[in-house]
């Protein structure tokens, strides 16, 4: 049987079809230690420094199990899942690194690329949607691209938004996505022809499914009540594994805005528009009905805003059950049994279930409100956040899990024989690196551990900047803003743009770019700011093809941001990427740490701005032959007696002290 060292190793079977491929040590021990863990029935935690090639280590591993002479419990093939915070990875293992394996692996294997149900056109209810548009749309542009979908769905090869030359409307996408609330499965007249379940039965024929890792832990969440999307799999690799507690706390509370609720009536019956499902059935007690739910949910939403100025000051966290009335719920219960009564009278299936699943998504949102209400999901944290979309009050609703560790414990790590946890981030420290806190944060006690540091030579490729002099943050937050400042415009100067320059607040992001914007201009530097609302994507695109250019970020551009090459030889971190400690969530976990007996600064706060900073210097090296300087502003690197444990958990490179003064 074929081992790891056959194919990574030196004379490998990659090393003999490309042969400018560098055999990696690091690379082959992580991988015969994935392989190991996935033999042996246990888990792995990996730190793998960038360079390392952590997917062909794990990928080779998971290809040789899925397809070789391993064998789960059933007696049937391996099933490996492969989970990944950021599109650009999935991509790259569907495209790049899976095809190559695959043509140096003498084995049969099958991987898919598993994507969320409303990715997927539904035809039935295109066809619906095209028999009843002007009940539904308005404008031009809406029955423009409800056309465009017609077209494209004779000609596409999957029926997913990937494939798709355009990005729709929501209101119109919304009106023909595949939903599971609006399926009607086997006794679908479009079953045959279902781009959605043609998707499924392709996934439960694969032994490697790439996923995200929203829709891995949707998948988790529905497994806790009976329900699943993937199939069963016997080994699950985490990449970028630092993400992990996040997403899991999505998906395993709640989050209902009043935009949802005023969205999920309107497509019922819009009396502004004359539009929607009821409109065209000629409901017209069920239409009283939607507005009298309007009208509750005004109310409702405002009597939740109202607590929310009464309470002026706090951080919208939310101590106790019942804090307002809550006549929404009933209100929608009465609508959700009056559509299910039209649903029983309905004779056509296809129109029925339009009303079947308008009733469930209310009921949905009618049970949610309840349990936010009542404070019904146990050990969880409720709070409130209030803004404006579209010049209208928003107001959440949202409940998380203080600690998401039990659930993973009980749910995943108990139930998967073998997880693999990977990442340039998971440990702190340096000589002697912890993972405890990773472990702590997922609810992970039982597992082997591995760190590999980056083949990269560090200390000739990076210039580590330290400004002496600068005020502290803490004690004169702006003396230490006008002064970041002023160290910004010099070290942009000095790299002469190609410059990331990440912030922990989006205040300061927005004052930094109002106060160089002139000055930028005069160099000729173009700026990217996130202030200005471009996507993520697009900022990423226009900083790469322009080399004189500075790009502003939050803490999305913190990880998961590859710029190989020239284009940024610069990267300023602002401040050390402490966490607020007055977030709702956040601070009911502080609170859990010490009433527990902990320190939460020592065991939360500081561990994981280590990583997080970790994340941020990473952005700089992504390739041996890049070079460049990591500019960090902040003054308590040297002058708290943590400072060190930041320095620690850095790779080794030259240090330069530069005096704060211009």
């Amino acid at each position: 049987m074929l081992s790891p060292a056959e194919i990574l190793g030196p004379g490998g079977r990659i090393a003999a079809r490309l042969p400018n491929y560098e055999h990696r040590r690091e690379q082959l021990v992580m991988a015969e230690a994935v392989d190991c863990a996935i033999r042996e029935k246990h888990h792995l935690t990996v730190e793998a420094g960038t360079g390392v090639g952590k997917s062909f280590a794990y990928l080779v591993p998971a290809i040789l199990a899925a397809a070789g002479e391993q064998k789960s419990e059933g007696g049937s093939s391996c099933r490996v899942v492969v989970a990944t915070h950021t599109i650009s990875l999935q991509e790259q293992l569907m495209q790049k690194d899976l095809p190559l394996l695959g043509s140096v692996i003498p084995l049969e294997f099958s991987a898919v690329l598993v994507k969320g149900r409303g990715n997927y056109l539904c035809l039935r209810r295109l066809d619906n949607a095209l028999g009843r548009a002007a009940g539904l749309f308005q404008d031009a542009e809406e029955f423009e691209q409800l056309r465009r979908l017609r077209d494209w769905s004779k000609e596409t090869a999957d029926g997913s938004l990937s494939d798709l030359g355009f990005r729709p409307l929501p209101i119109v996408w919304d009106e023909v996505s595949s939903d599971h609330g609006n399926c009607m499965g086997r006794a679908c007249p479009k079953y045959g022809e279902c781009f959605y379940h043609k998707a499924r039965r392709r996934m439960w024929n694969a032994q490697i499914l790439i996923v995200n890792h929203a829709l891995f832990f949707a998948d988790l969440s529905l497994r806790r009540e009976g329900a699943n999307i993937l199939p069963e799999y016997d080994v699950v690799v985490f990449d970028e594994a630092h993400t992990i507690e996040g997403v899991a706390g999505d998906h395993m509370g709640l989050s209902i805005t009043s935009g949802q609720v005023e969205y999920s009536l309107r497509r019922l019956y819009n009396d502004r528009t004359n539009r929607g499902l009821l409109v065209h059935h000629k409901l017209r007690e069920a239409q009283h009905q939607v507005w009298e739910c309007r009208e509750r949910a005004a109310d409702f939403f405002e009597s939740v805003a109202a607590w929310l100025d009464h309470h002026e000051g706090g951080n919208g966290r939310v101590h106790q059950p019942g804090i307002v009335a809550n006549p929404l719920s009933e209100g929608l219960r009465k609508l959700v049994a009056t559509l299910r009564r039209h649903a029983r009278e309905i004779e056509q299936p296809e129109q029925r279930q339009d009303f079947t699943a308008a009733a469930n998504r209310l009921d949905a949102i009618a049970r949610g409100i309840t349990d936010w209400i009542d404070q019904n999901i146990v050990d969880s944290v409720y709070w409130i956040d209030r803004g404006f979309g579209r010049r209208r009050l928003r107001v959440t609703l949202a409940a998380a899990p203080i600690d998401v560790g039990p659930i993973l414990r009980e749910h995943l790590f108990s139930r998967v024989p073998t997880a693999i946890m990977t990442s340039a981030t998971l440990a702190t420290g340096g000589r002697r690196p912890s993972f405890d806190f990773f472990r702590s944060r997922v609810g992970l006690t039982q597992t082997e551990t591995l760190w590999l540091g980056s083949p990269f030579d560090y200390q000739r490729q990076v210039q580590l900047i330290l400004p002496k002099g600068m005020p502290d943050p803490a004690g004169d937050g702006p003396g230490y803003e006008r002064r970041a400042i002023d160290m910004i415009r010099r070290y942009v100067a000095r790299s002469d743009g190609r410059a990331f320059v990440l912030f922990t607040s989006y205040e300061m992001m927005k004052r930094a770019a109002a106060t160089l914007g002139p000055w930028l201009a005069e160099q000729n530097l173009a700026l990217y700011s996130q202030a200005e609302g471009l996507q993520r994507s697009r900022m990423l695109e226009l900083f790469k093809s322009n080399p004189r250019s500075v790009l502003f970020g939050v803490d999305s551009f913190w990880q998961g941001v590859d710029v190989p090459g020239d284009a940024l030889q610069n990267v300023i971190i602002t401040r050390l990427p402490f966490s607020v400690p007055n977030r709702p969530l956040l601070e009911a976990r502080l609170d859990a740490i010490r009433d527990a007996g902990g320190n939460p600064f020592r065991d939360y706060q500081l561990p994981e701005a280590i990583l997080k900073l970790k994340q941020g210097f990473g952005r700089l090296i992504r390739s041996k032959q890049d070079t460049g300087m990591v500019v960090i502003l902040d003054p308590r690197m040297r002058t708290k007696p943590y400072g060190r444990l930041f320095f620690a958990s850095l790779p080794n490179c030259r240090q330069v002290v530069e005096a704060a003064t211009e």
